[in-house]
């Protein structure tokens, strides 16, 4: 009996990977997601997005806050730090205004970026955008 658990539990850590979210056009979250498995975008999130798969933010998709995932593609706009540890494809409707960090990039014509970008297996990477988007951040925080 309580050996069938771990294996039911084994089972649905992989079934995670493979699994799909949608969060609709219309539909606005504020807070952040972490997923094992794929992602789609087509409303808005005001909150940071983790996957260990793909993320895919639609036409209609706005962001703004951190994307880290495996994989991406955008169409829509990012507003905030976006790091892929493989491929990220910024379709011609992308507008990313914020730092990028990947191991491979790909940029369609009409895409809009405003930021810095590093590409490639750099390991050290992450640490430094990380030690970057602080100090930006407190650059751009006002005291009264």
């Amino acid at each position: 009996m309580f050996n069938n658990n771990k294996k039911q539990e084994m089972v649905s850590e992989h079934e995670l990977q493979n699994a799909s979210n949608i969060i609709s056009k219309g539909t606005v979250i504020r807070g952040d997601i972490e997923t094992y498995g794929n992602l789609r975008v087509e409303g808005e999130l005001v909150g940071n997005v983790k996957s260990k798969a793909k993320v895919i933010l639609g036409q209609t998709a706005r962001v703004e806050g951190n994307l880290y995932s495996q994989y991406a593609e955008v169409e829509g706009e990012v507003k905030g730090y976006v790091e892929v540890t493989e491929t990220l494809v910024l379709k011609s409707s992308a507008v990313i205004n914020g730092d990028i960090i990947a191991n491979k990039l790909v940029v369609e014509t009409g895409a809009v970026f405003n930021g810095n970008c590093k590409m490639g297996e750099d390991k050290n990477l992450k640490s430094s955008s990380e030690e970057s988007a602080k100090e930006k951040s407190k650059a751009n925080t006002k005291t009264v």
